[in-house]
């Protein structure tokens, strides 16, 4: 039997007997799995019991990137879950494309349909495609479960073969870890760091890419500047802080670099300033969002804060004054000494602070070891920031600043 043949693990879900028994396990606890199968064993088939319980556990993992109005309507792959887009970030992208006025969009590499689904419901048309018969078809089923089968046809096969053409934009999400069920190679799960080792590599997603009028291809966060095409724009993305991906738009801003933080959509763009001067400890301390860090624009918040940097090395800004800004978060600094763990940790107990935030930039000691060594007590909460001050390891002392 080839694999055409073979019978659909998506299939027995769909059934009624299917839906009712993923509505049941909407709430399970994981934890009694065992006992729940045993039950449910005696009134349904076994296998269908093991299929429902999997996509169950997947639909509550799949609530904090996709929400619960959804993910309990969706289904899911193990990679598909830890791969997709977060919906806020889809969205964010398909309202972009919306706003160059794009009406159609081929997503090459479309997974389980995350940005398929986002596209779908900005008005904007999809051909969505992967090469892994059981991913396209978990994608085809979340387009009809979500009403979107309209605007999203859904074709199982190899990007490389596919003609754009007749699309408005393309989006390119290639594979950046070993095993992905869309485009990857089986076996690992590990991240891959090489451009060119993405599947499909990053060589054959930017000619993709310029074959539209429109593109935007999904790039893992840290990719080196050197690597990015001059004609691309590059865009880092955070949400609620934590950075989660990059990609590079063509037709839009060559040569750009921008940071765009969600859930706020602020959007900071590079201006190609100088690095910021090294200065002294100011009263606040501005730690820049890792997006602004990530698209080498720390030098934009430096200068909007009127601040300047603690080491040339570090992207942590120092300023007098308690300025409003969307892309750092300020804190008011009420110490600074050499980094001595003795006389922190003799500081700490004098304030009495039991509730200690350690973070650290351009230092070697760990923050949960510094915790341990300094044993923190007491009703009293503070930050401590382990650093280099013009080259010397410092800790500062402080607490979060209201604006």
């Amino acid at each position: 039997m080839n694999d055409a043949d073979s019978p659909s693990p998506l299939a027995p879900l769909l059934t009624d007997e299917g839906q009712a028994l993923l509505a049941a396990l909407r709430d399970y606890d994981p934890g009694q799995e065992l006992s729940v199968a045993t039950r449910l064993r005696r009134d349904h088939p076994a296998e269908l019991v093991s299929a429902a319980l999997t996509q169950a556990r997947l639909r509550q993992r799949a609530v904090a990137k996709f929400g619960a109005e959804d993910a309990y309507r969706m289904y899911f792959t193990p990679n598909g879950v830890e791969q997709s887009t977060r919906a806020s970030v889809a969205g964010h992208r398909a309202a972009r494309f919306a706003e160059l006025g794009v009406r159609s969009v081929a997503d090459l590499c479309c997974g389980i349909g995350g940005d398929a689904i986002a596209l779908a419901r900005a008005g904007i048309s999809v051909l969505a495609v992967d090469r892994d018969p059981s991913t396209a078809e978990v994608a085809r089923a979340n387009a009809e479960a979500l009403g979107l089968g309209s605007l999203i046809e859904v074709r199982q096969t190899d990007v490389t073969e596919v003609d754009t053409s007749s699309h408005d934009a393309v989006f390119v999400d290639p594979a950046r870890r070993a095993g992905r069920g869309g485009h990857g190679p089986k076996g690992g799960s590990g991240r891959i760091f090489d451009p060119e080792a993405y599947s499909p590599p990053l060589s054959w997603a930017v000619g993709a890419a310029r074959t539209a009028r429109y593109a935007a291809l999904k790039i893992a966060p840290g990719i080196p500047h050197e690597a990015i095409p001059e004609d691309a724009e590059a865009e880092w993305i955070s949400d609620h802080g934590d950075v989660k991906e990059a990609v590079l738009w063509f037709g839009t801003a060559p040569g750009a670099r921008r940071a765009t933080l969600l859930p706020q959509g602020a959007a900071l763009v590079g201006r190609g300033l100088p690095d910021p001067r090294v200065r002294k400890t100011g009263r606040y301390l501005y730690e820049p969002d890792g997006a602004v860090i990530r698209a080498h624009l720390v030098a934009e918040v430096a200068e909007e804060l009127d601040g300047g940097l603690l080491d040339g090395t570090i992207a942590y800004v120092t300023a007098d004054e308690l300025r409003p800004t969307p892309y750092a978060t300020a804190y008011e600094i009420t110490d600074e000494l050499p980094f001595n763990l003795k006389k922190l940790k003799a500081l700490l107990r004098e304030r009495e602070v039991g509730t200690l935030t350690v973070k650290k930039r351009g230092s070697a000691v760990e923050p949960e070891e510094l915790r341990r060594k300094v044993k923190p007590s007491g009703p009293n909460a503070a930050t401590v920031f382990l650093t280099r001050v013009a080259g010397a390891p410092t800790v500062l002392i402080g607490a979060p600043a209201g604006v």
